[in-house]
């Protein structure tokens, strides 16, 4: 019989305990994933349900908390295997979903086309009549249950968290950061997400606050799992946040080219995660490193874009395009 639930699905095969979809079950049979990873991962969500005997006609609601690829780059593959879903996203969310080009040539310059191609797959767009763009505060319906669903800058312009006051729980997507398994072996170990091309250190502390305000009992992150302990990961990810701005100040200051920025940066963020993690009495080694380098690399490179992009404003006296 179902009841309300939540399910973690571990939807990257090749890196488990990275990217987590989730899997919100209610008594009705209505269902919702929340996150979607890439196309890669189709096989993952359907898998999920047909284990607990669902039907992907049941889905009645894909949700992604912001376009980034590791979040909605399966949006398109899983809407059209869930003929009777409704996809819902942030509005400057919606319309990439709708007509994914740009995303797609963006990530494609950056990887190639071939290295694309391995880590997202195909980016299917989602017909525009399937897709709702919601405001900020508004709140769906989803059996019995209803969920609220609340913008969130900082990490990127185009998040939204989604709380669910039936289940006690808050799904944060990366505005509450990213805090990995395999790293919590000794205490604690929490970092923030500063990736390219939005991060806005004072808005991504208003967002902290604001989860950590809902006073819900549990904090599912796509990065990765659910948690009880959310002012804890709050107040760590916030002090990540408040030392990357520092980071993007002195970077400001200084007129570096982006790439002397970047490299500075880079080893601000790992010198940081080192001394964050002795604290916490956890002695990273060559695979957490490994695990990391992704993040390590994003976050210099999201602060790096920041710098650059406030100097270049401040020198032509208008916001930059």
């Amino acid at each position: 019989m179902l009841e309300h639930a939540c399910f973690t699905l571990d939807a990257e095969p090749a890196r488990p305990g990275f990217v987590a979809a989730y899997l919100r079950t209610t008594p009705s049979g209505e269902l919702a994933f929340i996150e979607t990873n890439t196309a890669h991962s189709l096989p993952i969500l359907l898998e999920a349900l047909r284990a607990r005997a669902l039907s992907p006609e049941a889905v009645r609601y894909v949700i992604v908390t912001h376009a980034h690829l590791d979040h909605a780059g399966g949006a398109g593959a899983l809407m059209a295997a869930c003929p009777n879903a409704t996809l819902l996203a942030h509005p400057r969310a919606a319309r990439h979903l709708i007509d994914p080009a740009k995303l797609v040539a963006s990530a494609t310059s950056v990887y190639g086309a071939a290295r694309f191609a391995a880590l997202y797959g195909v980016i299917a767009p989602i017909p525009a009549a399937r897709v709702r763009a919601l405001d900020d505060g508004v709140e769906v319906p989803l059996g019995d249950a209803t969920l609220r669903f609340i913008h969130t800058r900082g990490h990127a312009k185009h998040h939204f968290v989604v709380h669910d006051p039936t289940l006690d729980a808050v799904f944060t997507g990366d505005a509450l950061g990213l805090v990995y398994p395999l790293l919590q072996r000794a205490g604690r170990f929490a970092l923030a997400s500063t990736s390219p091309t939005d991060f806005e250190p004072e808005e991504a502390l208003r967002a902290i606050a604001l989860i950590v305000g809902l006073g819900a009992r549990t904090a599912y992150l796509t990065h990765f799992g659910g948690f009880s302990d959310v002012a804890a990961i709050g107040a760590a990810v916030a002090r990540c946040v408040e030392e990357s701005h520092a980071w993007l100040r002195e970077a400001v200051a200084t007129g570096a080219p982006v790439a002397e920025m970047k490299a500075r940066i880079e080893g601000h963020v790992r010198e940081a995660l080192a001394r964050h993690a002795a604290e916490v009495g956890l002695e990273l080694g060559a695979a957490d490193w490994e695990l990391l380098a992704t993040d390590v690399d994003l976050n210099a490179q999201g602060i790096a874009f920041v710098a650059d992009k406030t100097r270049r404003e401040a020198a032509s006296g208008a916001p930059a395009p």
